[in-house]
């Protein structure tokens, strides 16, 4: 079992240092990819025919294989970890200026009109009605974007051991010691999993009405299920209380 957490002397680094260094790694790309992708989605809601375009910038970009990335930023920022994350950045954008422009449309007309109405102008009404409403969206973007991105960060190992977890699956071939590949993949695994399982629970909490309202229509749907006169003799509790839960963005 030690042999999973003892790490190659040539890595500098323990197997908790690995670990911080690859979330260092895939985290700030992402929160950056987030700052770029709110105005960015702003600009696609207000005018339309901006997002086409957009998403098929991002969609290119995509797919622009990461070793083609470092090849051309290499000579700008060196073997160091900016190369690595700002190809992860601009594939963060795929996924999250799609949400965030999806989000934001859900939001219902009346409560932009309500919004205008209170003389909130446009930036403000994006921050503080529009934003809030579209954080399920949101956190489902930012979901798979921290995932992909703890993934990839392995690549950054073809640049001067830049790959953090990555660099092992190197060490494992070079000192025949498959156990750092295992815990690489594991690591990294266990990594993406726990970063999901938290984005999940900062959805709950910034959206606490969304979880109350799926239970409550569960139990409305099994109490108008199970007998037609209770659900007739309490309104409240069948019909009455559906209409205003899908109204819920």
């Amino acid at each position: 079992m030690n042999e999973f957490f003892d790490m190659p002397s040539d890595l500098q680094h323990s197997y908790l240092g690995l670990v911080g260094w690859h979330l260092e790694e895939a985290l700030i790309p992402v929160v950056a990819g987030l700052l770029i992708a709110l105005p960015i989605g702003q600009l696609c809601v207000r005018f339309k025919w901006i997002y086409p375009p957009v998403l098929w910038v991002t969609t290119v970009l995509y797919a622009v294989p990461s070793l083609a990335f470092f090849v051309v930023l290499i000579d700008y920022t060196g073997q160091s970890q900016i190369t690595v994350m700002i190809p992860l950045s601009l594939y963060s954008l795929v996924v999250l200026v799609p949400a965030i422009v999806d989000g934001v449309r859900s939001v219902p007309e009346e409560t932009n009109a309500a919004a205008a109405a209170m003389g909130i102008g446009p930036v403000r009404r994006y921050l503080q009605v529009q934003l809030p409403i579209a954080v399920p969206a949101i956190i489902a973007g930012l979901r798979v974007a921290t995932v992909s991105s703890i993934s990839l960060v392995s690549v950054g190992t073809l640049i001067g051991n830049q790959g953090a977890l990555g660099n092992l699956l190197a060490d494992a071939m070079f000192y025949h010691r498959p156990i750092l590949a295992v815990s690489s993949v594991v690591t990294t695994a266990v990594l993406a999993i726990l970063a999901d399982a938290l984005l999940v629970l900062v959805r709950r909490l910034l959206t606490p009405w969304q979880p109350r309202g799926a239970r409550s229509s569960a139990r409305a749907g099994r109490r108008g299920g199970g007998s037609h006169d209770e659900s007739t003799s309490s309104p409240g509790a069948g019909e009455g209380a559906a209409p205003a839960l899908e109204r819920v963005p």
